[in-house]
């Protein structure tokens, strides 16, 4: 029996299909199981646990042969984490009653900088796993090629999408949340002893411009990526309802000054079969 957490999201669902095609039994952890029904309907058991009680927790991880973990996204964390430190903390307790098999957790490129940001909540979740007594893997992937859903709008009905990253034309590290998923799977269904690290980007890295051009193909006409500038960003986040952007902004940063990047050797790290196109052109369809 596999357990996944974070079923209802992107990654959690591309890693249930493909362990759902592949014959696996799964166990989806769900907080309603009444708005999962769809997942049960596909052949999952249903397991209702909150991801902040490691007693619900650890009867759901109970008998699995492999567990994934998902730290659920704090978009807008408080000083130091501590909506993230309280999941951690409860995840980790819940394996060591539980004690599965293996565990591969979704972590991220970057968790090891040493600079806080709003990635340092992978960082804590990968410290604190690491100390667990079974087989723990770490999946790091780039940037989500799907974070271009925001631009969809804009890009549509403007011509230009404003972007973060920069400068325009430096390459990010870039993955599908499909690819994520399907390397989730093959890893859950591998042997290994120990901690490991498993790094992930999709087929070549994507600039802010080639994101643009892309969306122009797709949409038939110009579209152009446009410099939102760092002087800026607080402001705007804060107007958008953030009370605590600097995370936000010190992971920006660090794409942008390349302190976030890979920790091994770049011929370790794995590479996605999903082009930009294919991701954009879902989005695309998918607004309307």
């Amino acid at each position: 029996m596999y357990v996944i957490t974070g079923i209802t999201g992107q990654v959690g669902g591309a890693l249930a299909r493909e362990l759902l095609a592949a014959g696996q039994p799964v166990r989806a952890i769900v907080r309603d199981a009444a708005r999962a029904a769809s997942w049960a309907e596909l052949g999952c058991e249903l397991a209702t646990a909150n991801m902040g009680d490691a007693a619900s927790l650890a009867a759901a991880f109970s008998g699995a042969q492999g567990v994934f973990i998902l730290l659920p996204p704090v978009f807008d964390p408080g000083l130091d984490f501590p909506e993230s430190r309280a999941v951690i903390e409860a995840v980790t307790a819940a394996l060591r009653m539980a004690r599965p098999g293996k565990v591969v957790c979704l972590s991220t490129i970057g968790a090891q900088a040493t600079q806080t940001n709003l990635l340092s909540q992978l960082g804590l979740m990968e410290r604190a796993l690491s100390a667990l007594p079974m087989p723990v893997t770490f999946l790091r992937p780039g940037w989500f090629m799907e974070n271009a859903a925001w631009d969809v709008a804009s890009a549509r009905d403007t011509g230009v999408i404003a972007s973060y990253l920069q400068p325009l034309d430096k390459p990010v590290p870039m993955v599908a949340t499909a690819d994520v998923g399907r390397v989730a799977a093959e890893l859950l269904q591998q042997e290994w002893e120990g901690v490991r690290t498993v790094e992930l980007e999709g087929p070549h890295r994507v600039s802010p411009n080639e994101i643009a051009a892309t969306f122009g193909r797709i949409l038939n006409r110009e579209v152009r990526a446009e410099v939102v500038e760092r002087q800026d960003w607080e402001p705007l986040f804060v107007s958008q309802g953030m009370k605590n952007p600097l995370p936000r902004m010190r992971m920006l940063d660090g794409f942008n000054e390349s302190w976030i990047e890979f920790e091994g050797q770049p011929d370790r790290v794995l590479r996605g079969r999903v082009e930009l196109t294919t991701v954009l052109e879902s989005l695309v369809k998918r607004a309307g």
